[in-house]
């Protein structure tokens, strides 16, 4: 069968699926049961004859939904604050995952032109990061302490300020998605462009290896959960850009709730990285060098898999 044919044999019985979605129509559990039923067999005609097709996201789409629909009261049996965290944001992060993987390609490339920009501009650091803060770390560096920033003021007053800033920081990335993306880049490519000239003058100034043991104790999760705030972003601004079949209304209703939930799902990692950069970051140059790379790398494994690998792991346990 043709996909033309296909769509406008099944039409009324996904639009029906719409309906019952948004609540404009009202279904009893059996019905929707059916129409779940009904609707996964589309979708898996549609997998095995039009794999590349706009159809077969759609789908998917209506049967990601449908699917919370019909378990929404098996779900509130459950602590939702677990639900929540361990479920409903994995499967979200698994349905956009393309909007985080441009979100990290933009990263990459972004640090890479503030590595590069640095490397061929002496004056470029200093524009980026301000006289003030070159000449401060310069001063402490010949001190013997590339990162005696992050020991200034108290642990807890740090942690405060420094975590209201990133959650800050990480809302605007996110919220600015709503100008069709345009804010989120700018966000992340000024922020993406400081790491990337921040490493590289401490690479210039012979204490790379300082700098790492200082910044990424916290900034492993922190810089992360900046990547996925701008993918939120991204889903965001592509609500309003590319509405599919929905009205535009519509389709920024659904893409705002979505990304925000996956927003909320970044926010304890970033009170985790205030935690370590108010209590642990100031004692990175006095620790053993094997617990700095073992906290580095365990905060950096632990928010990579729970957004990285921990969502397809949900969706393949949920549609066997």
């Amino acid at each position: 069968m043709r996909e033309v044919a296909f769509i406008k044999q099944n039409k009324e019985k996904w639009l029906d699926f719409e309906q019952a979605i948004f609540g404009k129509s009202i279904k009893n559990p059996d019905e929707m049961a059916s129409l779940y039923i009904h609707l996964v067999n589309d979708l898996s005609y549609a997998q095995t004859y039009y794999p590349k097709s706009k159809t077969v996201v759609y789908l998917n789409y209506l049967a990601s939904q449908i699917y919370q629909k019909i378990y929404k009261t098996k779900r509130e049996e459950k602590n939702r604050f677990i639900y929540f965290y361990k479920t409903e944001v994995p499967l979200l992060v698994y349905q956009y995952k393309r909007y985080l993987l441009y979100a990290f390609v933009l990263f990459f490339a972004c640090v890479g032109i503030g590595v590069v920009s640095a490397k061929y501009d002496d004056n470029f650091v200093r524009l980026i990061l301000g006289d003030y803060y070159v000449n401060m770390t310069l001063d402490n560096i010949k001190d013997g302490n590339p990162v005696a920033v992050y020991k200034s003021g108290s642990n807890w007053g740090g942690f405060i300020a420094i975590t209201l800033n990133n959650l800050f920081v990480g809302l605007k990335c996110y919220i600015y998605g709503i100008f069709g993306g345009i804010g989120t880049f700018w966000v992340l490519i000024q922020n993406c462009i400081m790491l990337g000239s921040f490493q590289y003058f401490f690479y210039q100034q012979g204490v790379f290896w300082e700098s790492v043991q200082g910044i990424w104790i916290h900034g492993s999760m922190e810089i992360f959960a900046m990547v996925v705030e701008a993918g939120c972003g991204f889903i965001l601004g592509a609500s309003i850009l590319f509405p599919r079949t929905f009205s535009r209304l519509n389709s920024f209703k659904i893409g705002f709730k979505d990304s925000l939930k996956i927003f909320l799902g970044t926010v304890p990692f970033t009170i985790a990285a205030g935690i370590l950069e108010g209590f642990v970051t100031r004692y990175s140059l006095e620790m053993p060098n094997w617990l700095n790379v073992f906290i580095i790398l365990i905060t950096l494994s632990f928010i990579s898999f729970y957004f990285l690998i921990y969502p397809t792991i949900v969706h393949k346990k949920l549609n066997k």
